[in-house]
């Protein structure tokens, strides 16, 4: 019997190894993932360049103090804000800390210019921005909130839809007491529904108009993942504060809040803090990361190669449209809607040796590595029409 704590429903599937696209399980069977550990293995599993920087990095120092200037995350802090709107960056080790640090920064901006009452943060109802106490009652979600009262305050919330108006009644959710809008640029666990570059757009025009920030929470689609390096850089909306984790470490812990200028003038020393966060092993596997995203033509790859899979995708939908409702996301974060629960058609695809995990609204989340070649998107094509044929 396991001494794990019952928290997780957990597959009854173990992986000895995993090499790129592909988890070899314990039981001798080869799976395709498109888990990738929740879009976190961006460059696959037993990534080389990966293997080789946490290696060197481990003989020479895995962990000091934020007291000491750490020189990788010097690297990473710089090579992160000249390819953003950002100008500062602060580590952590997750998505949750992120956003924590995200909401930290924009109250204490509020604070440091003498509005220390404008501090409440507005949310999309139902979003997901990570499981620590403040996080889940920024989601919304009853589902989440459930037994860990009483509740954290601060946090109001408004409605997405799938229809217009997709936010309504936004202003009037606004009150003197708000410091910022805080939205997945793509809502991840809420359903692979995407915030239209308009609707991007019209949130920035509010935020300026009401004098206060726009946090775009990138933790999942950020790093690439959507052929961009930020999802919200189509909209061409700068925002002033980005909480990111998942994809920058490749699999190893990271996260990091980025921010401008005029909002990092509140955190001054003390204001905030990370044992682990920044540390050099970190910064070294984050700085390999970016190494491979980086190179010439890698994101435009990306962005070539997923629209065939949508495509592929969509034209599975049309021969099955009593099975998959809808193909969702962009990029490699992809959902296909399902008319029924998808708890069935997930086990299916798993027997057929494809690897998937569940979203909100019936949604089966598709989630390659960044480096998935076209022959292992075409595998999993096969696998998901033979699924659709089978429960047909």
């Amino acid at each position: 019997m396991s001494s794990l704590a019952k928290n997780y429903n957990r597959r009854k599937i173990s992986f000895k190894s995993g090499k790129g696209s592909y988890l070899f399980a314990t039981n001798g069977k080869k799976y395709l993932d498109f888990v990738q550990g929740i879009a976190v293995n961006s460059l696959g599993h037993s990534n080389p360049g990966l293997i080789n920087a946490i290696y060197t990095q481990s003989k020479k120092v895995w962990h000091v103090s934020n007291s000491f200037i750490i020189p990788e995350g010097e690297k990473l802090a710089k090579r992160l804000t000249k390819k953003t709107f950002a100008d500062c960056v602060i580590f952590q080790n997750s998505g949750t800390e992120a956003t924590e640090a995200a909401i930290k920064v924009a109250r204490r901006y509020f604070y440091s210019i003498g509005k220390p009452k404008k501090n409440r943060i507005l949310c999309i109802k139902n979003s997901f921005h990570g499981r620590t106490i403040a996080a889940i009652y920024a989601s919304g979600s009853k589902k989440m909130t459930e037994g860990f009262g009483p509740k954290v305050p601060g946090f109001d919330h408004i409605e997405f839809r799938n229809f217009k108006p997709r936010f309504p009644n936004l202003r009037g959710k606004i009150k003197k007491n708000t410091a910022a809008i805080m939205v997945e640029t793509v809502m991840g666990e809420g359903g692979i529904k995407s915030i239209p570059d308009k609707c991007l757009k019209y949130l920035r025009k509010i935020c300026n108009e009401k004098k206060i920030l726009l946090i775009l929470d990138e933790v999942q689609c950020g790093i690439g993942r959507s052929g961009d390096f930020f999802a919200f850089e189509k909209s061409k909306v700068k925002p002033d504060i980005v909480p990111i984790a998942k994809g920058i470490g490749g699999g190893f812990p990271i996260g990091a809040v980025l921010m401008t200028k005029k909002v990092s003038k509140g955190m001054t020393p003390g204001s905030h803090g990370s044992t682990f966060g920044g540390n050099p092993l970190a910064m070294s596997v984050g700085n390999a990361v970016l190494d491979h995203i980086f190179k010439k033509g890698f994101l435009k790859n990306i962005k070539k190669l997923s629209n065939y899979f949508h495509s592929e995708l969509n034209k599975i939908q049309k021969e099955f449209p009593k099975i998959i409702k809808e193909v969702r996301g962009v990029g490699y974060l992809i959902g296909l809607q399902l008319f029924f629960d998808q708890t069935k058609f997930i086990q299916k695809l798993m027997d057929n040796k494809l690897l998937t995990i569940r979203a909100a609204e019936n949604v089966v989340r598709i989630l390659p590595p960044l480096n998935v070649r076209k022959k292992e998107i075409d595998q999993a094509i096969k696998i998901i029409k033979k699924v659709c044929k089978e429960i047909k």
